[in-house]
């Protein structure tokens, strides 16, 4: 039997609130995903109520917000 270890989620309403104290707004929905942006910066979030711990860990660390 193979055990596989369940990923570690966040909030999508917790990485929101870390992007938009760092000045991103909400711009536009996009499929199953909302954009954000800051000037000419943009992130695309995953409309879940959890993002996979590695992908919202790998955006804060994009914009040095971790």
């Amino acid at each position: 039997m193979i055990s596989v270890k369940s990923e570690e989620k966040m909030k999508q309403k917790d990485l929101i609130k870390k992007l938009t104290e760092a000045g991103f707004e909400f711009s536009s929905h996009g499929g199953n995903h909302d954009i954000y942006v800051r000037g000419k910066d943009r992130e695309v979030i995953p409309r879940h109520r959890e993002v996979n711990e590695r992908l919202a860990r790998s955006i804060l660390k994009k914009w040095r917000l971790e």
